[in-house]
């Protein structure tokens, strides 16, 4: 991966639906044209539904509609576009993955290890865990990692991605609205940033369903975007001079001794 010095971000705060296609159709109104990453946030093709909803039928391959659509899109605006989908698995029951696909100047995808069996909810009714194989991926020369929405609850997934060399993670997510959820949300995101040292660039689906405050936050905790509650685009600059600053100021990963 190559040396970087900067990087412009915007976090797309937009609630998706249940119509795939109103749902891609609002990919290229809603992707700005002065960032050089642009995340939305999980399950943007098709929002779940009502919990224990059949989502096999709103599957597709990675080079379906959706990806077709995020990838013109990404080229159109000569950046890279991060964006979640339903995706084909090829299980017995139907159920498909919860995939981040990465298009436009890197091509990646990142397949959910940890279903969300959690706070009344069981995802893994409706969905199918990907492999354990943490994903980077070089992101106009910033190693990037990719995790997706209750993945954030399990630091051993960040730590892995940033000892394999991730300098940034990005993290869609659909944060599901309720008590204490918020300051779940904004906590994790920064825990997951101080004890990392590294940059997170969170974005979320908006309320009502969900919580919002899609955030950008630096490795030493300091947040340098966010969001509310409703739709919105927040965008910030990442460099790599605060990242290298608070790794001399913090060396926690260098002092690890487990």
């Amino acid at each position: 991966m190559t040396t970087w010095n900067s990087l412009r971000i915007s976090l797309v705060q937009h609630a998706s639906g249940l119509e795939p296609d109103a749902n891609r159709s609002l990919l290229t109104e809603l992707t700005p044209a002065d960032s050089d990453l642009i995340v939305f946030p999980e399950v943007f093709a098709r929002d779940f539904g009502k919990p224990g909803s059949d989502l096999s039928p709103y599957a597709e391959a990675q080079d379906g509609p959706f990806g077709t659509e995020v990838s013109r899109v990404a080229e159109k605006r000569g950046a890279t576009v991060v964006a979640g989908m339903l995706e084909t698995s090829g299980d017995a029951d139907g159920r498909p993955f919860n995939t981040l696909l990465v298009r436009g100047g890197a091509e990646a995808a990142y397949r959910k290890i940890h279903l969300y069996d959690s706070f009344g909810y069981k995802e893994s009714d409706a969905l199918v865990a990907g492999a354990i194989e943490p994903v980077v991926v070089d992101i106009d020369g910033v190693p990037t990692g990719l995790m997706t929405c209750y993945d954030l609850r399990f630091p051993e997934l960040a730590r892995r991605l940033v000892d394999q060399g991730a300098e940034l993670i990005v993290l869609p997510a659909a944060w599901v609205a309720g008590p204490r959820k918020v300051d779940h949300w904004r906590t994790l995101v920064r825990a997951r940033a101080i004890e990392n040292t590294v940059f997170i660039a969170a974005a979320a689906q908006s309320a009502p369903r969900y919580c919002g405050h899609s955030m950008v936050v630096d490795p030493l905790g300091d947040v340098l975007a966010e969001a509310g509650e409703g739709d919105e685009i927040v965008s910030a600059t990442i460099d790599r001079a605060v990242l290298e600053e608070a790794r001399r100021t913090n060396p926690s990963l260098v002092n690890r001794r487990m």
